[in-house]
Formats: C-alpha cells, structure tokens, sequence
C-alpha cells in the first residue's frame, strides 16, 4: 500500500480556537515582505427566532467538494488579487454561541488589496461551498438555516 500525502484540508472540527489563529499571526512574524493581514472571522450569535435561542450551530459539509471549492477560491483570489498569503478555515461540527467557526486572513505587501479579497472570498465562500447549518435552540430544538 502506497503512503500519499494527506490532502489539506480547510475544514476544522468544531470551533476555530484562539490559539489556531495565533499560530497563524505568529506563523507570518518571519514573512518581512508582508506589510498587512486583514481577517475576517464568523462568530455563532444567540439569536432569537420565534422566541427560541440559539445556542449552538451544527455545520456540516461534502467534506471533498468544500475542499475543492475552497482551494478554487484561493486560486481566484490570487490571480485577482496582488496577495503574498491567504487562509481559509471553516467548523464543520457543533460550534457554541461565541465561539469562530470561520477565519479568513489575508496578506500583502500593501493593506489596499486585502480589502476587497477579503470582502470577495468571504462573500464566494457563503454562496458557494457546500457547508449547512443547523442552528440549534436552548429548547434542544433545532432548525435547518438556508
């Protein structure tokens, strides 16, 4: 039987801790020729929705096409964009109210086109990868989000 290199993967079970996205500022400190990081990262909320809580939301995916999709984005991104660096990370699992379920960094040299690569990846990533939520309420109910 053949050893092959594991895939990356952009998902994550469960929440995106703060140390996961320390290691990735402190991953960059030794990168000189990048002069900004922009991030943007999802955090569950506590909403209300007829009258029920939100506690927690259960993500799942198509594990192998959100990869797919996800590593097309980048693709995208840098052939747009003028980035030096870029990640994407998203929870697949359960993810409690406060807690990241996704991280997108972006690096240049210059802040001006971490701006709208952020604003278009995130945006691509919400319209297009094949992650669902199910918000989960304090009822222990749960309802499928579109």
């Amino acid at each position: 039987m053949e050893n092959k290199p594991k895939k990356k993967s952009f998902l994550i079970q469960g929440p995106i801790t703060p140390e996961k996205i320390a290691d990735m500022l402190r991953s960059h400190q030794s990168k000189t020729q990048v002069g900004a990081h922009t991030f943007f990262m999802g955090q569950v909320r506590a909403d209300e929705i007829d009258g029920k809580t939100v506690t927690a939301i259960e993500y799942s995916a198509f594990d192998e096409m959100a990869d797919k999709v996800i590593a097309e984005l980048r693709e995208e991104a840098f052939a747009k964009y003028d980035l030096s660096c870029l990640h994407i990370y998203h929870s697949v699992g359960t993810v409690k109210v406060g807690e990241i379920s996704m991280v997108v960094m972006v690096s240049s040299a210059h802040r001006k086109p971490t701006f709208p690569s952020l604003e278009y990846l995130v945006e691509e990533i919400k319209a297009k990868v094949p992650i669902w939520k199910k918000e989960v309420f304090a009822d222990g109910t749960h309802s499928w989000k579109e």
